[in-house]
């Protein structure tokens, strides 16, 4: 794959001879008859001219001994590469590299790579070629199952595509064919992450382009997977993008059950079959997928909607249309997929939520969440009250226990005084008796 990027191109071909004295070595390697004969002859033939005959004949390539390969793609690339229009050759080459070694079923995929990663290489790193090399790899990828080979450079992909100014169009087919090579390997997450950005190459100020077929064949990809996908739950960026937005002319039945996915709930989603009977079967939806999703969904927007945090199971049942039996695995299941965070009282036949992930955040969502603030304010007030009260009752209580104490003592004080007293008198008595 690609080399780690420096300020000055590395000298990765080592190659000796004259461009006349290498084209005959590939061309007597490649069996190329006609190069040879261009070659030989008296007039000295143009590179343009030999460099479009051995291109021709590198399909042959696939067919040499695996531990020549490398070497003779090397000296093809190099020849290619002294041409004063390489653009003219590269495609061909790149494809023809692409195709898989007949003499080398394990190494060939890898030693295929490398030589197309090669070419990318030796262009200067803003070179617009590049681009379309770059796709030529992207291509292989997707044919051999390689993402993992293309995944530690997908970060940097937004630099070079502005490296190269490759312009709406490329930078599009670039990002399709990286989800591409993602879902072949069923990275559905990475998959949808590249075809949201090829959504947003379009122009979305120009009308006739997002409801262009290319615009709407993506879109409703991008629709397909979010919807059928079980990880992706939120899809409030989704329906921000312009060409999403122009199904609703366009594909107006695909922009409703966004919708319904979107912001609604289970009797939505009925509703919408019941109203487009066969729909979801026609078009190739996994019926019992979406159902399952949807009641998810619902589990969620029930638990956000609910200010006091607790939610009894006949609302549950109510709301997923389910049987009380099955409302523990339907609350396990919302708490797997990310949405909610709670646990069961059964004693109670309540789920306690603790933490809720909203699905849209709009008027109704601030309204709700107005709601649940003036409950915690009534709940921290009523609280506030107790603690005021009993500070008071403490206060009340130590002022009550100091009157006593000091009672207590003024008593003490009392009864030694006339103890001491009495005693007093009794000596008196005595000694007037002596």
């Amino acid at each position: 794959m690609p080399a780690a990027k420096s300020d000055a191109q590395p000298q990765l071909l080592f190659v000796d001879g004259s461009f006349e004295e290498l084209a005959k070595e590939m061309a007597d390697y490649l069996k190329a008859e006609d190069a040879k004969q261009l070659l030989s002859g008296d007039k000295a033939p143009s590179k343009e001219e030999v460099l479009a005959k051995l291109v021709g004949a590198s399909s042959a390539l696939n067919t040499v001994p695996e531990k020549e390969y490398t070497a003779a793609s090397n000296l093809m690339i190099h020849l290619v590469l002294q041409s004063a229009d390489p653009k003219k050759y590269l495609p061909a080459l790149c494809a023809n590299f692409a195709k898989p070694m007949s003499n080398s079923p394990v190494h060939g995929a890898g030693l295929s790579l490398n030589a197309l990663s090669t070419v990318f290489n030796l262009l200067e790193p803003a070179d617009p070629i590049r681009a379309r090399v770059f796709m030529e790899i992207l291509k292989f990828l997707k044919a051999q199952g390689m993402f993992d080979n293309l995944r530690p450079y997908l970060e940097r992909l937004p630099e070079w595509l502005d490296t190269w100014g490759a312009g709406e169009e490329i930078e599009r087919k670039i990002y399709e064919e990286v989800a591409d090579v993602a879902s072949e390997a069923g990275e559905d997450g990475e998959s949808y992450e590249f075809l949201l950005k090829a959504l947003r190459t379009f122009d979305a100020d120009d009308k006739e382009e997002l409801a262009s077929d290319d615009a709407q064949r993506l879109s409703l990809r991008a629709a397909k997977l979010a919807i059928l996908s079980n990880t992706y739950f939120l899809f409030q960026d989704l329906r921000a993008i312009p060409s999403i937005q122009a199904l609703s002319d366009t594909h107006p039945v695909y922009s409703q059950l966004l919708d319904i996915f979107a912001e609604q709930d289970l009797e939505d989603y009925n509703d919408f079959n019941d109203e487009h009977k066969g729909w979801v079967e026609q078009q190739k939806l996994d019926g019992d997928k979406l159902h399952r999703k949807m009641r998810l969904l619902t589990f969620a927007s029930l638990a956000a909607a609910t200010p006091s945090r607790e939610i009894a199971y006949d609302k549950i049942c109510k709301a997923l249309q389910i049987p009380a039996e099955e409302v523990e695995k339907w609350t396990i299941d919302v708490v797997r997929a990310g949405l909610v965070e709670g646990k069961l009282s059964q004693q109670r036949q309540m789920f306690l939520v603790h933490k809720v992930t909203y699905r849209v955040f709009g008027q109704k969502q601030y309204q709700e969440l107005a709601t649940r603030v003036d409950h915690w304010r009534s709940t921290l007030n009523n609280v506030l009250g107790v603690l005021h009260q009993e500070q008071a009752n403490a206060k009340t209580a130590r002022e009550r226990e100091t009157q006593e104490l000091e009672r207590k003592l003024a008593n003490a004080n009392n009864s030694s005084g006339n103890q001491g007293e009495r005693r007093r008198q009794q000596r008196e008595r005595t000694d007037n008796d002596d």
